[in-house]
């Protein structure tokens, strides 16, 4: 069983760590902008009376009992930050377990810094990255039982055309980095959201072999082992370039330039 760690709006506290290869970033994904003459940029620009733009938003919300989840959530959200016109918010989902079953699992306090989320919230969000750690190959608990709490939203189809993506964390290699993310486009498809895997568009990172890396097409991802081993540089700006290629989407179905 796969251990994770868990989400506020986050301050513009940039993570640390070092940025992504050019390589990885969304250049490299296929969503391009039209390219337009300068006359017709020119006669675009004097027909429109300028107006401020809407910042986007993207909502990461996430459980992690372990920090394993949160530090791909903190990664993905300056991916989300690095486009213009976009904004990554942090939250967590509320956890179900008591104080004295926490205890016993040794979970670290959580970061009071991220808020909780409610499920009227996400009507808020143009675009939505759900991060969880796996039990038994599929999401955890607390993250379920967030999704059970948007029947309203589901009821009048709220969430209906909003884009979202999956992150996870598991204990082993084959602990369910695929079935994981997979298990979980049900929920998506019940609210009529447009899953948006990252397919392959981390270019070479995504073959690289001579270490130990969690991810897939589905999401980024990381290998929490016995709880002890943190996410490494690949697998954080995996998260990265995920954040990055979600907001590259949602600025493209918003038709921003």
């Amino acid at each position: 069983m796969g251990k994770g760690g868990g989400c506020v709006p986050s301050k513009k506290k940039q993570p640390s760590g070092a940025s992504m290869d050019p390589q990885h970033s969304t250049s490299n994904a296929p969503i391009h902008r039209d390219d337009r003459s300068d006359a017709a940029n020119a006669a675009s620009d004097s027909a429109v009376t300028p107006t401020a733009i809407a910042q986007l938003k993207i909502f990461i919300v996430f459980y992690s009992m372990y920090g394993h989840v949160e530090s791909l959530a903190r990664r993905m959200k300056k991916g989300v930050d690095g486009v213009d016109g976009l904004e990554a918010l942090l939250f967590r989902v509320p956890e179900t377990s008591s104080k004295e079953v926490l205890e016993q699992m040794k979970a670290p306090p959580k970061d009071v810094a991220i808020p909780e989320i409610t499920a009227a919230e996400l009507v808020k969000a143009d675009g939505v990255l759900f991060g969880f750690p796996t039990r038994y190959g599929c999401m955890a608990g607390q993250m379920k039982a967030f999704f059970d709490s948007t029947g309203q939203l589901w009821k009048e189809q709220k969430l209906a055309g909003k884009p979202a993506g999956f992150f996870v964390s598991t204990g082993t290699q084959g602990g369910g980095q695929e079935t994981t993310a997979w298990t979980a486009i049900t929920q998506l498809a019940h609210h009529g959201m447009l899953f948006v895997p990252i397919g392959y568009t981390f270019g070479a990172g995504m073959f690289k072999m001579d270490s130990i890396r969690g991810g897939s097409p589905y999401g980024a991802g990381v290998f929490a082992g016995d709880g002890s081993r943190e996410a490494s540089e690949t697998e954080l700006a995996l998260a990265e370039h995920q954040g990055q290629y979600m907001a590259a989407v949602v600025k493209r179905l918003a038709h921003q330039p």
